[in-house]
């Protein structure tokens, strides 16, 4: 618990106004529970037994008085513990997000993102309680047993001792109940990570599925994550659940030695009635306080385990460090310099050395897996390079700052990634909308046409993922999102391979035209997208084969010939 509140105690200072509030809240309900309680003693004893008429008339004030303190207090406390958690994780959900957003593209070749989501919703969610009301709570109830043990002893310290000696006793198999609680805690997180994960995968391949008819196969997948987490929680559930038992259990020995003790002094004459009724209500009303603390304890475990699985994400630190230098204004030369890259322990890439001028198209071919795409990653430096250089006007990629780069490189690959959001938006994603300027860029990618004949031209609100359009139509809203950036440098990953053969040859004509200013990258399946490129790079096996011309490379390179042979079979 100490090491759970040192990392949130910080953001508690924020809120210290607000929390004093709350804790005068929780004074004042605390207040209100004990005054419930002693009040029975002046009720029986100089009311009912000794007939006091000017006490019968104060009674009702006091009453009123008692539990109009304690239900302002309640509201006091219950809005601002509220709005501290509630303010305290959305922060946390931020600096979350942000934090996985910068980390490396590894971590999401790693991690699944139906369990990112998980951590982000889900897990934050537990620790809410834990930040806000659990404190409260705590503060609240030990207040309470204070006021409680007070008016108890106040009545009679013997009593007190026979009553309260026994609780102790109940700390034996409360704590070893909270050890098994953060475990099923953890389990149960990790069971509804499982869930939302494979929702997320069923959801995001929901074409295949109708297609394939493999509904049933979802479904059951599906249940025994489901099942599983039933399970879990359910072991959850009997175990807090044995807490109020264990507590009645032992609580009831000590009520049973006051009844002997207590009614012996009243019928010695040792003790009014009323003081007695009063004891034995504050007793009684001990024991609620302390089960909410012990089942708080157990459920507190649930929101440990949810911060350790937070810290592990925290705990994850990128490994591509941004350097200091801006991109160049003027991009002139991209040199690679006997590149070498590693995932893990595949080699992907092998001594790939070339050069590539402003102005110029230089292509990738090759068959899939020969490394094409690992360049494109290196360029907008997705990964590290293992050995060799990447040289930007004779500056090293190292040094660049990343964002730098990446303002001035446009990707699009043969996936298209449309937002749930307006024409304009998707092609502007990441920058203010310049209503002509989506029209032009739409203009040059050849999308316009289909664009101004929607309902509401670039304004139309387009499905998530751009349901709402043909594959080929989601590719030119895709290059027109890329064009709008203005880059130096254009990446085109078999970004025409969803375009007819009529639209991709006007396509290759605005690369063309577009790219006489810029550095312009292109890997393509479909060779005759690349006729027109000043230098092809051939792939095999992580390594460079071949680099030349088309037509030289049909001459002189027997890898680019197959390659050739198969693409006009």
């Amino acid at each position: 618990m100490r090491e759970f509140y040192k990392h949130y105690i910080p953001y508690l200072k924020n809120y210290r106004l607000k929390f004093f509030y709350a804790v005068i809240g929780m004074f004042l309900v605390a207040f209100g529970t004990a005054g419930t309680v002693y009040i029975i003693e002046p009720l029986l004893d100089e009311v009912f037994i000794e007939k006091n008429v000017q006490m019968l008339y104060m009674m009702p004030i006091i009453v009123i008085a008692i539990y109009t303190a304690k239900g302002i207090g309640g509201y006091i406390q219950k809005y601002y513990v509220s709005y501290i958690g509630q303010d305290i994780v959305r922060i946390i959900r931020d600096k979350l997000l942000n934090h996985i957003l910068n980390l490396d593209m590894a971590f999401f070749q790693k991690k699944h993102g139906g369990e990112l989501i998980s951590r982000i919703t889900n897990d934050i969610n537990r620790i809410q309680a834990a930040v806000s009301n659990y404190v409260a709570d705590i503060i609240r109830e030990t207040l309470t047993i204070v006021g409680l043990v007070a008016v108890a002893i106040w009545q009679s310290p013997e009593l007190s001792f026979y009553g309260l000696v026994v609780l102790p006793l109940a700390l034996i198999p409360l704590s070893k109940l909270a050890k098994k609680m953060k475990k099923l805690s953890f389990k149960s997180q990790e069971s509804i990570s499982d869930i939302t994960s494979h929702l997320t995968e069923t959801f995001n391949n929901i074409e295949l599925i109708k297609a394939n008819s493999t509904n049933d196969i979802e479904i059951d997948s599906f249940k025994k994550h489901n099942k599983n987490f039933f399970n879990v929680n359910i072991k959850a559930v009997k175990t807090n659940a044995l807490v109020s038992p264990i507590m009645e259990i032992i609580g009831s020995i000590g009520f049973a030695v006051v009844i002997i003790v207590g009614g012996k002094q009243v019928i010695d004459g040792q003790l009014t009635t009323g003081s007695f009724i009063s004891f034995i209500s504050a007793l009684f009303s001990l024991y609620t306080p302390i089960k909410r603390l012990s089942s708080l304890f157990n459920q507190f475990q649930d929101a440990v385990a949810a911060d350790i699985r937070i810290k592990q994400i925290f705990s994850v630190e990128s490994t591509i460090p941004t350097g200091n230098t801006l991109f160049p204004e003027k991009i002139e030369e991209i040199s690679l310099k006997n590149i070498e890259l590693r995932y893990d322990d595949l080699l992907a890439l092998d001594d790939i050395s070339f050069e590539v001028k402003r102005g110029e198209k230089f292509a990738l071919v090759g068959d899939s897996g020969g490394g094409k795409s690992s360049v494109i990653n290196l360029l907008v430096r997705f990964y590290e390079t293992s050995k060799g250089e990447i040289l930007f006007n004779n500056t090293e990629i190292k040094d660049l700052n990343i964002k730098s780069l990446r303002d001035n490189i446009s990707v699009v690959t043969q996936r298209v990634y449309i937002f749930n959001d307006t024409v304009a938006a998707n092609v502007a994603y990441g920058y203010e909308i310049d209503e002509q300027k989506v029209i032009e860029a739409l203009k040059q990618a050849h999308a316009y046409d289909f664009i101004s004949k929607m309902e509401n031209g670039i304004h139309t609100q387009l499905d998530e993922a751009g349901t709402n359009l043909s594959g080929g139509q989601r590719q030119r809203i895709a290059i027109a999102r890329a064009l709008y950036k203005n880059p130096q440098i254009l990446i085109l990953d078999e970004a025409t391979s969803a375009l007819d053969n009529e639209s991709e040859s006007i396509i290759s004509e605005v690369i063309d035209d577009i790219g006489k200013d810029r550095i312009t990258f292109v890997i393509a399946h479909r060779l005759s997208t690349i006729k027109n490129a000043d230098n092809i790079a051939v792939f095999k096996k992580g390594k460079i084969v071949c680099v030349d011309s088309e037509e030289n490379l049909l001459q002189n390179c027997s890898e680019y010939q197959r390659l050739y042979n198969l693409a006009n079979i």
